[in-house]
């Protein structure tokens, strides 16, 4: 292992606030299925979060990033900068970041900028937010990571790709709520999923999109930030893991030694779906609904391309009174509005035009 192999900042960081979105729509996988296999196959998640007619990238990231303010005793003209990762920005030529700026008040006098990096998109931009905090360049920078449902009809992506994200006001560690004690980064240059200018839906490698992408990213990511830290599963209370369906994330958390109790508060792809860019990071938030001061938290990202970010969080005394400020992730869960097919076609604007 290289030596300072771990990313850590020269100032101590951390989440000074924290929140999540879920759009209230959500399709069952069933329907699906009636449409495209007759309800013959079985379904790898119970229902996924749709946008509505009104909601997209930018939308939804401004109510997660208003939730994370309200947990953060921050004015918004404090914020150095804002950045927002997602696959399903609504414009390919005009960023999401500055309409976020503007509608929370951290515009003009900050820096702005959408990231993209498939799954990791979110984490991509935590980790850029926890250099400029800790190098001292910014007191407060905002980091987002929001997806939409994308999946072509009748494909496998159809029946998980959810829509949803989270939004962390990264800062000082002594006014956090939970400092990041290190994260670590492993990238190849593995092209297991991918999307070309113009076209409106992703394409992906079928299986390859397990072996050699997600677990060898996800495992290689984690094991080395342990290794580095001198932890293991053990030490940890929480975990959670990118979630692309239920059976990667509860598989890799049993190759690193985590149990299912470790993972289960963090795994929201059953109710949600796999929210790309929001996956990980809404697990988080989840977590950090219910954790105690002094829990350690592992969190890893996995981004197709690819590569995975891995976060080693120790929640500190500030969370009891933070955590209800601001609407809890299972609130957004529990709010919901069944749609048909037909309701979810016309949602996403799926008829050729």
């Amino acid at each position: 292992m290289p030596e300072n192999t771990l990313l850590k900042p020269v100032k101590p960081v951390g989440i000074v606030g924290y929140g999540a979105y879920v759009p209230r729509y959500r399709i069952p996988a069933k329907e699906i299925a009636r449409i495209w296999t007759g309800g013959k196959d079985s379904v790898p998640i119970k229902e996924k979060a749709v946008p509505g007619l009104d909601e997209d990238v930018a939308t939804m990231s401004i109510e997660a990033a208003r939730n994370a303010l309200l947990r953060a005793p921050v004015n918004p003209q404090e914020i150095r900068a804002v950045w927002v990762g997602s696959e399903s920005h609504p414009y390919a030529v005009k960023p999401t970041s500055t309409i976020v700026a503007e509608a929370i008040g951290a515009a003009p006098n900050v820096q702005a900028g959408d990231w993209e990096f498939a799954c990791k998109a979110g984490t991509e931009a935590m980790v850029a937010a926890i250099g400029l905090v800790g190098s001292g360049m910014a007191h407060y920078a905002m980091a987002i990571g929001m997806d939409t449902a994308q999946g072509r009809p009748g494909d496998a992506l159809e029946y998980t790709a959810g829509a949803g994200g989270a939004a962390y006001l990264l800062g000082p560690a002594e006014e956090s709520l939970a400092v990041i004690n290190a994260t670590f980064s492993y990238v190849t240059d593995t092209p297991d999923f991918w999307r070309r200018p113009e076209q409106k839906y992703p394409q992906h490698g079928l299986r390859f999109t397990g072996e050699p992408a997600y677990f060898k990213h996800i495992t290689e990511a984690g094991k080395t930030l342990m290794e580095a830290s001198g932890t293991t599963a053990k030490d940890y209370r929480y975990a959670v893991f990118h979630q692309p369906n239920t059976k990667f994330p509860q598989r890799v958390a049993g190759i690193l030694g985590f149990t299912k109790e470790q993972i289960a508060p963090g795994l929201l792809v059953p109710v949600i779906g796999n929210t790309y860019a929001g996956a990980a990071v809404i697990g988080l938030t989840a977590i950090l609904d219910i954790a105690e001061p002094g829990d350690r938290i592992l969190m890893v990202s996995f981004g197709s391309g690819a590569g995975s970010d891995a976060f080693d969080i120790l929640v500190t005394e500030a969370i009891k009174e933070r955590q209800g400020r601001a609407p809890k992730t299972q609130d957004y869960i529990a709010r919901r509005t069944e749609i048909d097919y037909g309701t979810y076609v016309r949602f996403r604007d799926k008829l050729a035009k």
